[in-house]
C-alpha cells in the first residue's frame, strides 16, 4: 500500500498481516532450506526435517497425529478436496450431501458443480440469529447421505455452529463429517477426535500467516483418493512438492494463536467488541447485532445501521483511515446481496444493504478501537442527515 495516511485495519475476518515473527521464520529459512523434501540426500533430509516439524507443531495444536495432517494450499482447496473426493468415491454408497446456506463459497460452489454430477445436495436453513436447527437436520439424515460438511464459525457473523452436536449424531452413521475451520483455527480450541469430526480445512493466512498455505486434517482410516494427482508427496496424498518456506511460516503462526493465548485474544476482542456498541449507545447510533451473541467468536461484529447503504458507510470510513467490510472477502466486489444475511433475514430485508463487518486481530489497540467507534458515530449522524 502506497504510503500517505495511516491505515487502521479492522478486516482480519477476510485475512490477516503476517506476523513479524512470521516473516522472520521464513525469511531465515529461505537461503538455507531450499532442497526437495523428497529428495534422499542431504539438502532433501534437511528440508524434510523442518518439514516433520511443522507437521509435528500443527497436529499438536488439534490433539491429532502428525500423520493426520495433510498441507496443500489453503481453505478452498480443503474444501473442495472433502467435497468431491468424498463424492466419488462414495457415490456408490449414496449420493446425498448435507451442508448449510451460509457456507463459504468454497463450499456451495462445490456444492453446486456436485449437483451437477448427479448428486443430491441439502442445503440447512439458519434462523435469524444465524443459526441451524439440529431437529432440521436430523430430519435432512438418510441412510444414503454420504457426506455431511458444516462449518465451524460463520466468517460474517462469527457464529458458532454446533458442531460437538453433530458430531454426536452422526457417530453411529456411516457419512463423513467435515468441517470448514478456516474462521474458527486459532480463535477457539478444536479437537477433532473429540468433536467426530473427519475432515477439516485451515487456511494459514487467517492467523497471520502466508497466503496460499494450509493444510487439511483427514482422520485415520478415511480412505480417500488424493484430489491432485502427480508426485507421491504428502504419502500420495496430495500431489506438488511442498511449499516448505510457507509451511514453516505457517507453523510458526500456530504458535502465536496457542490454546494459551487463545483465552487472553479472546477477552481483549470482546472488550473491543463492547466499547465499539457501548460508544454507538453512547452517541444514540441506532444499530442491530447481527448474528447470536451467546455462540461467536469475540473478534468479529457484524452490525446494521438502520437507512444507511454500507457501501457508503465503508467508503467514508476508508477515507477516514478504518478499512472494515459488509462480509466475506471472496464476494468482495460483487453487487451481489450477502448469502449469509438473505439467508437469516430474507432477499427482501433492508439489514442485507445496511451492515458492516468489523473484524479484530493481534495488532489492534483499544485506543484505535474507541478512535474508530466514535468516528464511525460521527459518520452515521453526517450521512442521516443527508
Amino acid at each position: 500500500m502506497k504510503r500517505g495516511k495511516r491505515m487502521t485495519y479492522f478486516d482480519h475476518a477476510a485475512t490477516t498481516p503476517i506476523h513479524p515473527q512470521v516473516v522472520e521464520t521464513m525469511t531465515k529459512l529461505m537461503p538455507e532450506i531450499f532442497g526437495n523434501p523428497s529428495s534422499v540426500h542431504r539438502y532433501g533430509r534437511a528440508a524434510n526435517e523442518k518439514l516433520t516439524t511443522a507437521r509435528q507443531v500443527i497436529a499438536e495444536s488439534l490433539a491429532v497425529k502428525p500423520h493426520e495432517i495433510i498441507f496443500n494450499g489453503g481453505g478452498t482447496e480443503g474444501d473442495n478436496t472433502a467435497l468431491i473426493s468424498t463424492a466419488f468415491a462414495r457415490k456408490n454408497q449414496g449420493r446425498h450431501i448435507i451442508t448449510t446456506q451460509i457456507e463459504h463459497p468454497a463450499i456451495l460452489q462445490t456444492a453446486a458443480f456436485l449437483e451437477q454430477q448427479g448428486f443430491e445436495v441439502t442445503y440447512l436453513s439458519v434462523d435469524e440469529s444465524g443459526m441451524i436447527s439440529l431437529d432440521e437436520f436430523k430430519v435432512a439424515l438418510r441412510e444414503d447421505t454420504i457426506l455431511v460438511s458444516i462449518m465451524f464459525a460463520n466468517n460474517e457473523t462469527g457464529n458458532l455452529l454446533p458442531i460437538k452436536e453433530i458430531g454426536a449424531i452422526l457417530k453411529d452413521h456411516p457419512a463423513y463429517f467435515h468441517t470448514d475451520a478456516v474462521q474458527a483455527y486459532g480463535k477457539v480450541s478444536i479437537r477433532p477426535h473429540e468433536l467426530g469430526i473427519d475432515m477439516l480445512s485451515i487456511s494459514a493466512h487467517k492467523i497471520n500467516g502466508p497466503k496460499g498455505t494450509g493444510f487439511f486434517f483427514k482422520r485415520d482410516g478415511l480412505s480417500l483418493p488424493s484430489f491432485l494427482h502427480g508426485g507421491e508427496q504428502e504419502e500420495k496424498r496430495r500431489a506438488g512438492t511442498e511449499n516448505l518456506i510457507s509451511i514453516c511460516g505457517m507453523a510458526a503462526a500456530v504458535a502465536l494463536h496457542s490454546e494459551k493465548k487463545q483465552a487472553v485474544q479472546a477477552q481483549k476482542y470482546q472488550c473491543f467488541t463492547d466499547t465499539v456498541t457501548r460508544i454507538l449507545a453512547e452517541q444514540e447510533i441506532a444499530y442491530h447485532l447481527n448474528g447470536n451473541e451467546q455462540a461467536k467468536m469475540p473478534h468479529i461484529l457484524n452490525i446494521a445501521l438502520p437507512n444507511i447503504d454500507n457501501q457508503m458507510i465503508l467508503m467514508h470510513m476508508d477515507l477516514a483511515g478504518f478499512a472494515i467490510s459488509t462480509g466475506s472477502a471472496c464476494t468482495a466486489g460483487n453487487v451481489e446481496p450477502s448469502h449469509v444475511l438473505t439467508a437469516m433475514y430474507g432477499e427482501d430485508s433492508p439489514y442485507i444493504r445496511e451492515s458492516i463487518r468489523i473484524s479484530f486481530g493481534l495488532g489492534n489497540t483499544q485506543e484505535e478501537v474507541e478512535t474508530f467507534a466514535y468516528k464511525l458515530s460521527a459518520t452515521v449522524k453526517r450521512l442521516q442527515k443527508k
